[in-house]
């Protein structure tokens, strides 16, 4: 695995499979916004369902900010259209079945599981932003939160 990446860096670009089976190119979706990407272990466990249902429910917050949220794992396309559909996220879940991507980011397993880390890239692909905390999930979006705020008085 990769050393996490760290605020400054520059994303590579990537490849995946969303929870409709479209494909999802990173460079493609920096155009306008910043992106979120949360990475979460396990689709419908308990943390997760709240991590992403809170960052579902901020949508429009993060809109305010020019910022949209995405979602990986290493689940399938088909537990991500579940989990997208029973929780009504409306939000893009990618699939990264051979963990490229976490590799890519560097997030670290966390006991027996995928590590859940948030990160902000700007439009250019670089790290503006990044958390780590595999028991609190709904403390992502609060941090994000307040570093958008605080980004966005500072201009």
């Amino acid at each position: 695995m990769n050393s996490s990446l760290n605020i400054g860096d520059q994303v590579t670009n990537f490849t995946l499979t969303d929870q409709n089976g479209q494909t999802f190119n990173l460079a493609d979706e920096l155009i306008d916004k910043k992106l979120v990407i949360f990475f979460y272990p396990k689709d419908d466990s308990l943390v997760c369902t709240r991590q992403a249902c809170a960052f579902r429910d901020a949508y429009s917050e993060l809109e305010v900010y020019g910022a949209r949220a995405i979602g990986i794992n290493s689940g399938t396309v088909e537990s991500h259209q579940a989990f997208s559909h029973n929780r009504r996220l409306g939000m893009t879940l990618l699939s990264d079945p051979d963990a490229a991507v976490l590799n890519l980011f560097g997030v670290r397993n966390g006991l027996f599981l995928t590590g859940r880390e948030t990160f902000i890239l700007d439009q250019t692909g670089t790290v503006i932003f990044k958390y780590r905390n595999l028991f609190r999930g709904k403390s992502h979006l609060n941090k994000v939160l307040t570093f958008l705020k605080t980004t966005a008085k500072s201009k």
